[in-house]
């Protein structure tokens, strides 16, 4: 029995290693919030940031 669980493990590793499952929540980023902001000391200043 632990033979066969070992194989199926091999499988499934060799298996995500060629054709990965995309799992959104390992890719979901919400971006930098207030306290990078305040620690850029952007907030505070009220400073805003133009490209000309």
């Amino acid at each position: 029995m632990a033979f066969w669980s070992s194989l199926i493990g091999c499988a499934a590793a060799i298996r995500n290693f060629f054709a990965p499952r995309y799992r959104p929540e390992q890719h979901y980023m919400r971006g930098p919030g207030p306290a990078c902001a305040r620690q850029r000391d952007v907030v505070s200043t009220g400073a805003r940031i133009t490209f000309q």
